[in-house]
């Protein structure tokens, strides 16, 4: 290991010696490596003298030695931050042999978890309920136990690496009580089960699924009360016997952490972002404020254009929108109502959906294409596991949880096993989804080699961007043609169509914003106790009024629990890491775009075959968790920070027509 820093070292003696600058020793070596350190020191300047100086490199020695100072002094200040890492003190030998057999253990335990979880979620039973709560149990007590002994090493004199695993090692929620802890495994698995099996039933006793049964009629059904019934029965048959639970769960987690030092649950969950001072919702809200204003304009345009269709007794062309009206049994995203909202009906459509049902596409074929675009940039093809172990559709013979997901088994390089579980529908949107999962595997298998600790996104939006990313690639006509999806449209396209499409990609993403904010809004609050369960609902609606200026289209109460009937809530999945990757993708989109030399506006791109986007992509994602996030979005963005300027300047030529469009229109809700 001496010998590695030697030659930094040397390099270093190279850019500063003729310069005249004084080489600082740092204290935080030994005393023996800094005696060995001005030895070397000596001996490089004597060689460095006798090889420019006298040779007459006047360049070196006379003319330039003061800017070659000033100029290579942070170069020097990074060669001793390099030492540091090198140093090794017997005590961090002995903290570097703990963690590895620490990271090695987490492999093992988290892939022995992956496999109980793969198991309830594609074959709903008791019996596998079972397992995954006794897997959470030992996973818990093991990583309690591991924190407490990783708290007796003194890491203030260690290397930052090694600070970051003991710092990821020793922030835990869950509780010493091995009761509580069970509890809180066997309500999540029962809130789960409820949100699974749930169905709303007909007059005739015909019971439908929320996917596809209850999803398609708000999808597809333009009838307001066949709408109202469908977003009604799904919120009665799930909400009522997860309140209490839910509130069990709340209260349990936030007991974990505060044993653990913590304030709440939500601090542990904003903690994930590593942002100082728990400064993350001020971030968020920030950049919220900038994206608004499009929001605004987009809202106001569909309120508009729903009052037309349903009439202005149901949709009034100010206020609220009635929040079944979306084509989504969220009002997540509203792409749905694209034939009610259509700016200029006449140009072509780019809905491959029915073209790929025509050129046979199966759901087979469709992981087949996504995972060509991964390689044509130069990421990995899926491995053979991969194609053995995914459950691409919904089986007939058991329960399954059908909401898409993608998993990583924790394997070994070379011994790679990673999945998605998906109900795959033969359409365009599904198409989307798959790209979006894969993009998660292809970040397991880019950061495989790391540690386990580090096998992880940057921060949880991270590995939510990284397959949209893609899919604002994929969806492009330009892509769709290329890959023979698209066959009628030629040549350049007017601004009309450009319109359409730019309007059909906002009702996705742009509609999405708020909604991505305000879940977690709700439940930090929640977790702090300014949400109280007999106020559960009242203060979820009062956000989705706030936020995305919707109403529920029948009285709600707080006998009711509306949040239940979205997935991420009774699952416990943290959710502004969405909303984190809705602006992030255009970031990352727009410094790829750069990298494949893209010339036009930001909305025609396509990094499609395009390796030298593909490195950019995968030197980030190689990164994994080892570093704080805003060093890997600098690394692939060449900024710091999250920026909705990319959002903006993709959706610029769309805002400037719906002001146009909007001109007379009341703005906003409130």
């Amino acid at each position: 290991m001496w010998n590695v820093w030697k030659i930094w070292l040397c390099f270093g003696a190279v850019l500063l010696s003729c310069s005249g600058y004084t080489w600082p020793l740092p204290d935080q070596l030994s005393a023996a490596q800094q005696r060995e350190l001005k030895e070397l020191q000596r001996d490089v300047e004597t060689e460095i003298s006798d090889i420019c100086c006298n040779n007459g490199l006047k360049r070196c020695c006379v003319e330039t030695k003061k800017s070659l100072a000033e100029r290579k002094i942070e170069e020097w200040e990074e060669l001793i931050d390099s030492l540091k890492e090198l140093k090794s003190t017997p005590d961090e030998e002995k903290a570097m042999k703990w963690l590895e057999e620490y990271n090695e253990e987490l492999r093992q335990r988290q892939a022995k978890s992956a496999e109980a979880s793969w198991a309830q979620s594609t074959n709903i039973t008791d019996e596998n309920a079972a397992k995954v709560v006794d897997v959470t149990m030992e996973l818990t007590k093991w990583s309690l136990k591991k924190m407490e002994e990783g708290k007796k090493f003194d890491t203030s004199g260690f290397s930052d690496d090694v600070k970051r695993q003991f710092g990821m090692i020793t922030k835990s929620g869950s509780s010493s009580d091995e009761e509580k802890t069970r509890k809180v495994a066997e309500i999540g698995t029962e809130l789960e089960k409820i949100y699974s099996t749930s169905t709303a039933c007909l007059p005739s006793g015909t019971c439908l699924k929320l996917d596809p049964d209850l999803e398609g009629i708000l999808a597809k059904s333009r009838d307001y009360d066949r709408l109202t019934w469908a977003w009604l029965s799904w919120r009665d048959a799930v909400g009522p016997p997860m309140k209490d639970k839910y509130a069990e769960w709340v209260a349990l987690m936030n007991e974990g952490a505060q044993e653990n030092g913590y304030a709440d649950k939500g601090v542990i969950w904003r903690g994930a972002y590593e942002m100082p001072n728990d400064t993350l919702e001020e971030m968020v809200d920030g950049v919220w404020e900038k994206v608004k204003p499009l929001y605004t304009q987009l809202h106001a345009y569909v309120r508009r254009k729903l009052s037309e269709t349903y009439g202005e007794d149901k949709v009034l062309t100010t206020g609220h929108i009635p929040a079944h009206l979306f084509g989504n049994m969220w009002a997540q995203q509203w792409n749905n109502i694209y034939d009610i909202v259509v700016p200029f009906p006449d140009q072509p459509a780019i809905d491959v959906s029915d073209t790929m049902v025509e050129q046979g596409y199966d759901p087979l074929r469709m992981f087949k294409t996504a995972e060509a675009f991964f390689v044509s940039i130069g990421l990995r093809p899926m491995p053979q596991t991969f194609w053995d172990k995914s459950m691409i559709t919904r089986p007939d013979d058991r329960e399954v949880v059908c909401h898409g997901s993608a998993w990583d088994f924790y394997h070994l390089p070379g011994d790679t096993d990673v999945r998605i579980k998906m109900c795959t529908k033969v359409n365009q949107e599904d198409l989307q989804t798959i790209h979006h999962e894969m993009g998660h595997v292809e970040y397991y298998l880019t950061y495989e080699d790391q540690k386990t600790l580090y096998r992880g996104g940057a921060n949880p939006g991270f590995h939510e961007a990284v397959g949209d990313t893609i899919a604002l690639s994929v969806n492009t006509p330009g892509h769709l043609k290329k890959i023979g999806l698209l066959q009628n449209i030629e040549g350049n396209h007017g601004i009309e169509f450009q319109i359409n499409e730019l309007l059909k990609m906002a009702l996705s993403k742009v509609a999405f914003l708020p909604f991505g904010l305000l879940i977690d809004k709700w439940r930090w609050r929640v977790f702090s106790g300014d949400i109280t369960p007999d106020k559960y609902n009242t203060e979820w609606w009062n956000l989705r009024m706030k936020y995305q200026g919707i109403k529920p289209p029948v009285e709600r109460t707080d006998e009711d629990f509306d949040p239940g009937a979205k997935y991420h809530i009774p699952s416990g999945t943290p959710y502004i890491r969405y909303f984190f990757s809705f602006v992030a993708q255009f970031q990352f989109q727009q410094a790829l775009c750069e990298e494949a030399g893209h010339e036009g506006p930001l909305h025609t791109c396509d990094i499609y075959q395009s390796k030298k986007a593909g490195a950019k992509l995968k030197n980030m994602l190689s990164m994994g968790e080892s570093k704080p996030w805003p060093e890997a979005m600098k690394a692939i963005t060449g900024q710091d920070k999250l920026d909705p300027s990319a959002i903006l300047k993709y959706f610029e030529p769309l805002e400037k027509w719906l002001r146009e469009q909007n001109k007379n229109e009341e703005l906003g809700w409130e």
